[in-house]
């Protein structure tokens, strides 16, 4: 099943898409995808729906992020040891862990806006992954499958110098507003043959920047999620980040930078694509 969110900012509907060209309302099931309907079974309660529910052609609509806004939205670093490899640093032991605001989330067509005094704002396409149930001290990895919703493309837009060069943790490059496009949809586990060996790919402004693959995370979904429900309680609808592939422009040789009037391109094999302008700051 594919979810998606449709309409202006902050009034979407939620829909199920069923091809390319149409999508079944499904509002009168559920008013929004958020925690709520993720703890309630999620997109089991919409199959009769879908089965049965009259098919409406898109009609050019604004597409939001797949779901509401997330009690949280949870980052790995370096999780491709190719990126961290091209970043200068040393593959972790364990995930790295750090935070984005949620409302940093965008749909996946939004603009990007460069916040003030950026001087080094940069791309990172992702696998998120979305949690479908409350979920704590899970005992296996094993376990995890069924505590994950769904998956979507994320670019994880960042703001290097804030980032590194500002003291403090990772966040400050990550929470400028609009810094984290997800969507076009959800895609439930079901409809992945395999989500570890998905491929992935960013252009910038025509040119291609990122081509990399799930196959070679260092931590796969199924291990984060167990790892950090033994830290925390992920709720409903959280979102998890998980890290991006080499060919960001922190690791070009010179090092490449995002401009007002550039354009990002990005998508991951069966979760769609996202195409971002980038916008100067306010």
């Amino acid at each position: 099943m594919y979810l998606m969110r449709i309409g202006p900012p902050g009034a979407e509907k939620p829909v199920v898409r069923v091809d390319d060209t149409h999508y079944v309302d499904v509002s009168d099931v559920t008013p929004d995808f958020d925690e709520r309907f993720f703890a309630a079974g999620g997109p089991a309660l919409l199959a009769e729906r879908v089965a049965t529910g009259e098919r409406r052609a898109f009609a050019g609509e604004r597409i939001g992020a797949p779901i509401a806004r997330p009690h949280q939205i949870l980052c790995i670093g370096l999780n491709y040891s190719d990126h961290a490899a091209e970043t200068g640093q040393a593959v972790p032991d364990e995930p790295i862990l750090f935070t984005k605001p949620p409302n940093t989330l965008i749909g996946p067509y939004d603009d990007v806006r460069i916040p003030r005094g950026s001087t080094k704002p940069d791309w990172e396409v992702e696998l998120g992954i979305v949690i479908g149930r409350r979920t704590s001290y899970l005992d296996s990895v094993e376990e995890a499958g069924a505590a994950i919703a769904g998956y979507c493309v994320v670019n994880d837009v960042s703001e290097r110098a804030f980032q590194m060069e500002r003291g403090g943790q990772w966040s400050k490059g990550k929470s400028a507003e609009t810094f984290n496009p997800a969507g076009p949809w959800l895609v439930t586990p079901d409809e992945i043959a395999d989500v570890r060996n998905l491929g992935m790919w960013l252009d910038v402004s025509g040119t291609r920047r990122q081509t990399g693959s799930t196959a070679t995370m260092i931590f796969d979904p199924y291990f984060l999620v167990h790892h950090l429900s033994q830290f925390m309680v992920l709720e409903p609808g959280d979102l998890i980040n998980t890290g991006t592939p080499p060919g960001v422009g922190m690791g070009h040789k010179p090092q490449i930078w995002l401009q007002p009037g550039d354009v990002m391109e990005l998508g991951i094999d069966g979760l769609g694509s996202q195409r971002q302008r980038v916008v100067g700051p306010r």
